[in-house]
């Protein structure tokens, strides 16, 4: 009674019923179930004994003996049986035997799932299953199971009173209220029915005894108080999801609200991987942030000539406004644009838009909601601030379309051609209109930042092409600075307004800066590519040389931009981020188990494939490490002082290929696009049909213990 006690009970006698209730409704029904199917199985199979025994009793069947011939003089071809019925009606049957050889089992192998990229997970800090590997094991090493089990928090499903999952929990609660307060009607006052009636139909919270009773069902031993927050939660978790407020439901159909440019990119710019191009990927939990810096090319291309009838360049002031922008765009703004007077956002108040100044101007400027975006009364406005003398018909946007403007305007600005051309529905002289509205006209980006200074910036200009000059100093400089041989993770820097010194994130892991940062594109830190004419398969490639890949946004004479043909493809080092893998077989392999056969001939350090699989941390490495050295099969594969490889339950092909210490393989970490990646090579010309092998690196001690049998090579 102590065990199950709660806080403050309502009633002791309450209590115990409730108590025995729940007892007897989860154990007696298991019990009196169990027994009533081990009965009834009973039962059905001494009944079919039975029933079988008769029949065979009236038929009188017998087993039909096999006499085998056995002729010394016959060769063992024409060696016969003979089959003798019993029945003086039916002869005796001679047939031929035939002996069917021994076929070869097919080699053991665990389930796992086919990949073709890497595959990011979290860590397991609770052990699913015990493993079983043999009576042996539980036999003669018993300190193993304890100590994997010290590894992790618990094992899944290892507590006691059984296991209920939160819905089973929420039902079990729900039942218990309505059973208690069936009780406290019985056992209280009954001139209050009305009066707790209506108090009951307000108060759904459950009742206290009924959450404490379920306690020891739950994983833990929780309190009552507990026990309410996790009922809470359940019961949030099964209504409905509702949006969080800076995000929108629909944007583009019939009801689609009028929000603003952050709203409706809130999703876009929330799940979109800038890495891999990818929504919600599942290679990289941290999302670079949009790159704050601009092209170098400034300008941002208006229409000069117009596009048709409609064009918003016929009305009057337009094509000086748009000359206008075109020089302003060329120019270098240096000021940054005030506090803007909010009495502007109407074209009826009595500063009109065109009183900002040239360089005041900004392209992060929010639109007000669907009712502060334009006035109950619209006026036309000209661009030079005269005010229209005949007001037309005033168009009707929807919501779906005013979003779409918003979003389009951020990034073609007074392109206004363009964006009509986008929307599908307005013409570009309405489009320039409900511009007006929205007092959007003239906020060019010409922020200080987004353009950096020519004098301050040509002598940094000037570095990158002294060192691409020597080919590979960039490297060399950067390997002569690293105090080890560390590899790390890549994670994109983040310090738009500091250059990267020793506080740098990407200085710190001995990375290069990729186009990912949001440091500036003159940091010393990023790499700058290639600007090979060649193949870039030797050490005379600065790409080559640091371990990566040519990147196609970067090394721009080599041939890793040119997406048109890939199999033509004159750089040859971007085929693992181009898939330019080779055919791969499967099967029983001449050294152990399983092995990876390639179809077609390859040369010296040709692509072969990625070795792909899980991407797990170091500790979640070590934990599975111990159970797979019991196995005595690891598919884990360090890939940098952060991450492993584990090919065990998913991976591809190249998973199985062996052992040897004279491989026709190697296996090289190369850095992709910010992605550290596993590449199998050719060590040698590789002839069709051959089974591939590298090197695990495996100790001596290890390489005894695992692998005990090498191939035969061929010597010609």
């Amino acid at each position: 009674y102590r065990q199950f006690r709660v806080a403050s009970p309502p009633g002791t006698l309450i209590y115990i019923c409730v108590h025995l209730t729940v007892m007897s409704a989860t154990l007696k029904p298991k019990l009196f179930s169990s027994q009533s199917l081990f009965m009834s199985n009973r039962r059905k199979i001494k009944e079919r004994t039975n029933l079988l025994n008769d029949e065979w009793l009236k038929l009188r069947i017998q087993p039909i003996p096999l006499f085998y011939v056995s002729r010394s003089y016959l060769l063992p071809m024409l060696q016969q049986c003979v089959v003798d019925f019993c029945f003086p009606e039916f002869k005796k049957q001679a047939v031929l035997m035939r002996t069917l050889n021994t076929v070869a089992g097919i080699p053991f192998m665990y389930s796992w799932s086919p990949l073709q990229h890497n595959f990011m997970v979290e860590d397991e800090t609770f052990l699913h299953n015990i493993p079983y590997m043999g009576d042996e094991v539980l036999e003669q090493d018993e300190a193993f199971l304890e100590e994997l089990i010290d590894n992790y928090d618990g094992v899944h499903g290892d507590r006691e009173g059984g296991f209920i999952n939160d819905e089973i929990f929420k039902e079990l609660v729900e039942a218990l209220s309505q059973y208690s307060d069936q009780e406290e009607d019985e056992v209280g006052d009954q001139e209050n029915d009305e009066e707790e009636g209506s108090k009951k139909s307000l108060d759904t919270e459950p009742k206290d005894v009924s959450v404490g009773s379920l306690a020891i069902y739950r994983k833990n031993k929780w309190s009552v108080r507990a026990g309410r927050l996790l009922l809470r939660q359940t019961t949030a978790s099964s209504k409905p999801l509702s949006l969080p407020p800076q995000c929108t439901l629909n944007i583009d159909g019939p009801f689609a609200k009028s929000v603003q440019r952050e709203q409706s990119l809130h999703s876009f710019h929330t799940l979109f991987c800038r890495r891999c191009f990818k929504y919600d990927c599942f290679l990289h939990p941290f999302h670079a942030t949009p790159n704050v810096y601009k092209r170098k090319n400034k300008e941002i291309r208006v229409e000069t000539e117009p596009c048709g009838l409609d064009c918003f360049l016929l009305q009057k002031g337009a094509k000086e406004f748009a000359d206008r922008n075109m020089l302003r765009s060329q120019r270098v703004r240096r000021r940054r644009r005030p506090p803007r007077n909010s009495s502007a956002s109407c074209p009826g108040s009595s500063v009109s838009t065109t009183e900002v100044k040239d360089g005041e101007s900004d392209h992060e400027t929010t639109s007000s909601s669907e009712g502060n975006s334009r006035c109950q009364t619209p006026i036309k406005m000209r661009p030079g601030g005269e005010l229209g003398e005949e007001a037309e018909p005033t168009v009707q946007w929807s919501g779906a379309e005013e979003s779409l403007f918003r979003v389009l305007h951020g990034t073609y600005y007074n392109n206004f051609c363009s964006i009509s051309r986008l929307i599908g529905t307005k013409t570009c002289k309405q489009v320039y209109d409900f511009a007006v509205k929205e007092v959007l006209i003239h906020r060019v980006p010409l922020e200080e930042r987004a353009i950096s200074p020519h004098k301050k910036k040509r002598k940094h200009r000037q570095v990158w092409p002294l060192f691409l000059c020597t080919g590979i100093s960039v490297v060399v400089l950067h390997k002569a600075n690293s105090s080890s041989n560390q590899v790390y993770n890549y994670q994109p820097c983040d310090h738009p307004d500091h250059p990267c010194d020793s506080s740098c994130p990407c200085v710190m892991t001995q990375n290069f800066c990729e186009k990912f940062c949001q440091c500036d594109h003159e940091c010393q830190n990023r790499f700058p590519g290639c600007r090979c004419k060649t193949q870039c398969n030797t050490k005379q490639c600065p790409c080559y040389l640091a371990v990566r890949e040519c990147d196609p946004d970067l090394c721009m004479t080599c041939g890793a931009s040119d997406h048109w043909d890939s199999k033509n493809l004159s750089c040859k080092n971007c085929s693992i981020q181009r898939g330019l893998k080779k055919h791969l077989l499967l099967a029983p392999s001449d050294v152990a188990g399983w092995g990876t056969f390639i179809k077609e001939a390859v040369q010296k350090n040709e692509f072969i494939s990625e070795y792909c699989g899980e991407l797990i941390s170091q500790d979640e490495a070590d934990r599975r490490g111990r159970i797979y050295d019991k196995y005595m099969s690891s598919f884990l594969f360090n890939l940098n002082n952060d991450f492993v490889v584990d090919a065990t339950r998913k991976g591809n092909k190249i998973r199985f290929a062996n052992h040897s210490v004279n491989p026709n393989c190697y296996a090289k970490v190369v850095m992709v696009n910010g992605d550290h990646r596993i590449g199998i090579f050719a060590k040698r010309a590789i002839q069709q049909g051959e089974e591939l092998f590298f090197d695990y690196r495996y100790s001596q001690a290890d390489a005894l213990k695992y692998v005990g049998i090498e191939r035969e090579i061929d010597i010609t």
